[in-house]
């Protein structure tokens, strides 16, 4: 399981990538797909065409971490607008989408703050 640090933030790319790309090719594309560092600690996905493969790359203390995913027999449930080249999700919309579901279909719980009881 994947567990973010506080503080950050996770980007998808909402065109299809070339999954041949490694970590230099993704870090070429976090500068020009997101304008982000690939430094920065964020998260920032990628995606196949086909929608069976996801790769993560991250900057963790004194390297990259480049996390792949192969889904069988499904695809993972992506589906954007094409007004933006990047979305931005949370941690739960994270493991939500790696866990195969549709993470923009899924919400969380509001919270409930009671004021009084009885």
């Amino acid at each position: 399981m994947l567990t973010p640090s506080d503080g950050t933030r996770i980007f998808i790319s909402v065109t299809p990538t070339d999954m041949r790309k490694s970590i230099n090719g993704l870090s070429a594309l976090v500068l020009d797909t997101f304008h982000q560092s690939p430094q920065s600690k964020h998260i920032f996905i990628f995606y196949n065409k086909i929608k069976d493969k996801v790769k993560l790359i991250f900057w963790d203390k004194n390297g990259f971490v480049l996390y792949y995913k192969r889904i069988e027999k499904r695809r993972f449930q992506l589906k954007f607008s094409p007004e933006n080249d990047v979305l931005e999700i949370t941690e739960n919309q994270l493991q939500w989408l790696l866990a195969g579901l549709d993470f923009q279909l899924m919400h969380e719980f509001n919270e409930i703050n009671y004021k009084e009881y009885y």
